[in-house]
């Protein structure tokens, strides 16, 4: 829909003007100043011809009528001008602005790639939270595994296929709202400090903060489906002696008995690490981006050039697992704060029990799966930065 009516258009003062000047009279025309010196008065050529043409009869008619010469400055102030062509339109000569995806767009991206790997790895997310939840050196109630492949037969045998999809309802909410508002305030933000301009470089520090931004935004939207999530996964044939309130039917029961017994509290429980976890986003972009400015630099190209599809799967893969590596022990302390079977008093707490009880080896509890689930997403999120 065009934000202008047709008569009112650039464009369309433009094509009235040249039909306008197409229409006049080939010949040229005289402009007499008016003696207000508001304006000027066209007089036809044609009319100044024919009294150009009878003055030698005038003069030779009447003798005693002496013409005075004329002055050149009266002369200089009776210009003859052509008409002059039209200037081309502003709306017509500008170069049309390149159009950006909108904010949406990338929440639709973000929505759809994030429910659809979480649907394929959720067996993955699954372990890995169990993995970060073992206590080696407590009483805890968590099933103990081996490995990955001990984990998928240990589950199964006890609890079926099912058994691997525990949790996944507030899983593919989870993800998919996540990684569809983080699309979206990501590239929100960063056109903003662009002013539009996607050629403009950012640096590492604003991308940092870009990042940070659009992580904790989203963060504080998502926490209580993170939360129940956690409980989900981690429910087994041993929570049958806790009581009522720490056993959930589905997602909905989860928030509503979380809700009862620990009030808005317990919902937002993990938040604090879940903080310390937004630098996990903002390392990852800040990463992908820094490789893909710097290599478009090395190749003499805008910083916002387009990436084939090697390369933008090259530095999506490197960015997350140089994120995933730095920042993962946040996950295991968020994961056993969110623990309903446990009790800790903060993040303090959990990673002083640790380190005290595990060593440092604790807070990287469950990394296998976990590298092996984000692997596969790097290329579809590498897809959504570029």
């Amino acid at each position: 829909m065009s934000a202008f009516s047709a008569n009112g258009s650039p464009a369309a003062r433009t094509c009235l003007g040249a039909v306008s000047a197409a229409a006049r009279p080939p010949s040229a025309a005289i402009a007499v100043s008016s003696p207000s010196g508001l304006g000027t008065a066209p007089l036809d050529a044609s009319a100044a011809a024919v009294s150009a043409a009878a003055l030698p009869k005038l003069v030779s008619t009447h003798p005693v009528v002496a013409l005075p010469a004329p002055d050149a400055s009266v002369a200089a102030s009776v210009p003859v001008s052509a008409p002059a062509p039209s200037a081309p339109s502003a709306a017509m000569s500008a170069t049309p602005a390149r159009r950006r995806p909108l904010p949406l767009q990338h929440l639709a991206g973000g929505v759809a790639g994030g429910v659809t790997s979480t649907l394929l790895l959720h067996p993955l997310d699954l372990i890995k939270i169990r993995f970060a939840v073992e206590d080696a050196g407590g009483k805890g109630r968590a099933p103990r595994y081996s490995g990955v492949a001990n984990a998928v037969t240990t589950i199964t045998s006890s609890e079926g296929i099912r058994g691997l999809y525990r949790g996944v309802t507030p899983n593919l909410l989870g993800a998919g709202s996540s990684w569809g508002l983080y699309f979206m305030f990501y590239s929100s933000l960063k056109s903003w400090m662009q002013s539009g301009d996607s050629s403009r470089d950012l640096g590492a520090a604003r991308h940092m903060l870009v990042a940070s931004e659009a992580g904790v935004l989203t963060l504080a939207l998502t926490n209580p489906i993170s939360v129940v999530r956690t409980r989900l996964c981690l429910q087994t044939s041993l929570d049958a002696a806790l009581p009522e309130s720490k056993r959930f039917s589905g997602m909905f029961d989860a928030l509503r008995k979380t809700y009862r017994a620990e009030g808005a509290r317990g919902l937002y429980r993990g938040f604090v690490p879940g903080v310390w976890g937004v630098s996990h986003g903002a390392l990852q972009f800040m990463a992908y981006e820094e490789l893909k400015s710097r290599y478009n630099r090395h190749q003499h190209r805008a910083v916002d050039h387009a990436l084939s599809t090697a390369e933008y799967l090259q530095f999506a893969a490197l960015s997350k697992l140089f994120a995933a590596c730095v920042t993962y022990p946040y996950q295991v302390v968020r994961a056993r704060l969110q623990d309903h079977r446990t009790s800790y008093t903060g993040s303090m707490d959990v990673i002083q029990r640790i380190v005290r009880r595990e060593g440092p080896r604790g807070l990287y509890r469950g990394l296998t799966p976990y590298l092996l689930h984000v692997t596969p997403n790097t290329g579809e999120h590498g897809q959504h930065k570029h």
